[in-house]
């Protein structure tokens, strides 16, 4: 269902701070024209920590409106409180999203057993569910074992791995069927070697055509021309992360005349050393 390149795009603001919704319609354009599958608005790189709820709503509805039916929307409706996840995927689903992305709930680090139960609660609303790994954010990773568990809810459909563990990739299709999609574009090819079907990318707000072709050819077998894509634009990959995500594909999008560099606090402007390392490496893979 989830196979492809989906972009985890960003939420645009204009200079006083309130989001920019005529920028951000032309970002889902810039991504479908250039061959993205999937928009997943609203995660951490869509800034949704700042958002207020009928702000995330709103981006949602905006993205749903925009696509219309030529991408897959997969919406970021997850918190660490359960009845806040229940909530705002519940009005996820009325607004006819085909999937949501469920982050593990951080920051109050729950056992095992509370995070089975946080996901299946979400699950049973019945809306096609995402798990997202990424403990790097949160503090807590789904145990395989638990992945295995929730895989038998018939609305828990796939994983994001953003762990930065190939290997989870064997050890998730070793226990179940879920689709895996990788959460970093550096590890989408050796992820998909080993069984994944797609990315959630952030480097894709910035080189759509170039995710798109990468995921595409490997999807297709074609791992000589994957490899080459991935070698010509892992440092620019790289880069994405030289400071808190969202904050260099902002700064890169910036830089392309695509949207107006701001954030909400507590995220910043990178220190000028970081955002001169990006620039360079912009210009270097043929972006700038």
């Amino acid at each position: 269902m989830l196979q492809g390149a989906h972009t985890a795009i960003v939420t645009p603001f204009n200079k006083n701070g309130a989001v920019d919704y005529g920028k951000y319609r032309e970002l889902i354009e810039f991504q479908i024209e250039n061959g993205i599958d999937g928009i997943v608005p609203v995660g951490t790189t869509g800034e949704s920590p700042t958002l207020n709820n009928s702000e995330h709503m709103k981006v949602i509805e905006e993205t749903l409106k925009t696509v219309h039916g030529r991408a897959l929307v997969i919406a970021g409706t997850g918190a660490n409180s359960t009845s806040e996840a229940v909530e705002l995927t519940t009005l996820a689903k009325e607004l006819g999203v085909n999937a949501t992305l469920q982050v593990t709930p951080y920051y109050n680090k729950p056992n095992q057993e509370g995070l089975y139960r946080h996901f299946s609660m979400v699950a049973d609303i019945g809306l096609p569910v995402v798990l997202y790994n990424v403990p790097g954010r949160t503090s807590r990773e789904i145990a395989i074992e638990t992945v295995a568990r929730l895989a038998l809810h018939p609305n828990v459909i796939a994983v994001k791995e953003a762990g930065g563990k190939v290997e989870r990739v064997k050890q998730t299709l070793d226990v179940c069927d879920l689709e895996v999609l990788s959460g970093d574009d550096a590890l989408a090819l050796p992820m998909m070697r080993d069984g994944a079907i797609g990315v959630i990318s952030v480097a894709s707000n910035v080189v759509p055509g170039v995710v798109a072709s990468l995921i595409h050819t490997a999807l297709e077998g074609n791992w000589n021309a994957s490899q080459l894509l991935h070698d010509k634009y892992v440092q620019l990959f790289d880069a994405m992360f030289i400071d808190t995500n969202p904050i260099p594909v902002k700064a890169a999008l910036a830089m392309m005349g695509k949207i107006e560099e701001v954030y909400r606090l507590p995220l910043c402007e990178m220190s000028s050393a970081d955002k001169e390392t990006l620039r360079k490496v912009m210009v270097s893979s043929g972006v700038l």
